[in-house]
């Protein structure tokens, strides 16, 4: 995601983030639509696309519809999920339904089809909503995108077991592979990460985690922020950057700095997956791709990778939430059967075949769904990624970087990283704390004032 540039309120939300159920609709109503265009995002597990495009397949047969899909990728040297948004609904023509990530629904909302039959419906029939789905999903009071499980991810921790073992910590015991005496790590905090990463970067295998300006180095230090009980801006838009709080993630990330990879600063959304699968890092934060990829790649580094959920702060345990959207354009010619599809794709049984196709790493926005086996038996080593999902005892909280400021606001403190900004001003340019406090108090003013 590219660095952007300060905009006008009345433009902050269309910056690109670099971001019993309700029944089918009757037969004849379907067939009627006759076709219906959709964009998907190209999933980072690709034996997820096929799976995806069979069972789209599969509904359209059923209702008599004609469906074309089109893959869309989000990587920085092709970002057609960003682009395709822009030029569609600047044309008002384009595909039916469109993917958004993150902060799209809050950038497009204007243009899309309001959706609150559909996402009453699920919520009757598979319980409350994540709250950052919530927040991103929602504008005006109204639900303008459905929070799809397909591309959504958390990005807690993912170790070295091997690593950890000889740092006195048993990640598999912390976090077991079923939730028999199952436990919240009260040791795992962000001082035990501090304490662990001097001997780490020492042993040639440093934290992968990056202060670049991409969505997994913006996502973790917003989830850093959170767990201490720090947010730059609150949900009524005030700024809180002076707090202690604050000021105390800037310290501790400062003392984190010199241990850290020596481009951390430049790391994008490649890096911290590609540092793992080297088997030169110790330590991610990532949804379970770096883990996959290391699976088909480097067996040994797969075999001693487990995934668990973030360090906890003084204000608790937070995990980084990257959702995914789907949204029914309001130029759309078939409307009734894109609410249809998007409500029968997020049906539970549709939901737990592409989870599978993911290898899991796809995050249902029901927590009432977060029992599918997979996470259970995927492997290696078995169970590897059973505490990617927020389980009941983990005693975790989702987070959404620049949240809970107004969206207007915290799209901006978001897409300029600009946490992260502050954090290299102080670590690695040695600038004082009150020149970077500065700094950010005239950014962010700016933000709030456009």
């Amino acid at each position: 995601m590219k660095k952007l540039r300060p905009v006008s309120r009345r433009d902050a939300l269309k910056i690109a983030a670099a971001g019993a159920a309700l029944p089918l609709v009757h037969m004849q109503t379907a067939h009627a639509a006759g076709t219906l265009k959709v964009a998907l995002w190209d999933h980072w597990v690709p034996a997820a696309n096929p799976v995806m495009e069979k069972l789209i397949a599969e509904w359209g047969a059923k209702n008599h519809v004609d469906v074309s899909v089109d893959l869309l990728s989000s990587g920085t040297a092709n970002a057609k999920l960003l682009l395709a948004p822009a030029a569609e609904s600047l044309a008002g023509t384009g595909h039916d339904i469109m993917t958004f990530q993150a902060w799209g629904v809050q950038q497009y909302h204007q243009h899309l089809e309001p959706i609150d039959d559909v996402m009453g419906g699920l919520i009757k029939q598979y319980g409350a909503i994540d709250p950052v789905a919530q927040y991103l999903g929602k504008a005006d009071g109204h639900w303008m995108g459905l929070p799809t499980s397909v591309g959504s991810q958390y990005k807690p921790s993912c170790a070295r077991i091997s690593y950890f073992k000889k740092g006195g910590y048993d990640v598999q015991k912390w976090y077991p592979n079923a939730p028999g005496n199952a436990k919240t790590a009260t040791d795992w905090t962000y001082e035990t990460m501090l304490k662990m990463a001097p001997g780490a970067k020492q042993a040639g295998l440093p934290f992968g985690l990056g202060l670049g300006l991409t969505t997994d180095s913006v996502d973790w230090t917003g989830a850093a922020l959170r767990a201490h009980g720090a947010v730059l801006v609150d949900e009524k838009g005030n700024m809180q950057l002076r707090s202690d709080p604050v000021q105390q993630v800037l310290e501790y990330m400062q003392k984190l700095y010199p241990y850290l990879p020596a481009d951390t600063v430049t790391y994008d959304d490649a890096s911290n997956n590609k540092i793992l699968i080297a088997g030169q890092s110790a330590l991610i934060f990532n949804p379970p791709s770096a883990w996959w990829v290391a699976r088909r790649d480097a067996i040994k580094v797969a075999e001693d990778c487990w995934t668990f959920p973030s360090p906890a702060g003084t204000a608790g345990r937070f995990n980084p939430y990257l959702p995914f959207f789907w949204g029914v354009w309001s130029f759309s010619p078939n409307k009734t059967a894109a609410k249809d599809l998007i409500t029968w794709l997020q049906q539970r049984s549709q939901v737990e075949t592409l989870c599978n196709a993911s290898y899991g790493y796809d995050i249902p926005p029901f927590a009432s769904m977060h029992d599918f086996k997979i996470w259970s038996t995927v492997e290696p080593p078995l169970g590897t990624v059973y505490n990617y999902p927020i389980r009941p005892w983990h005693d975790t909280q989702t987070s959404m970087a620049g949240w809970p400021a107004p969206p207007h606001i915290a799209v901006q403190l978001y897409n300029n990283a600009t946490f992260n900004v502050m954090i290299v001003k102080l670590a690695k340019n040695g600038e004082s704390m009150k020149n970077v406090l500065d700094w950010a108090e005239n950014e962010i003013n700016g933000y709030i004032n456009m």
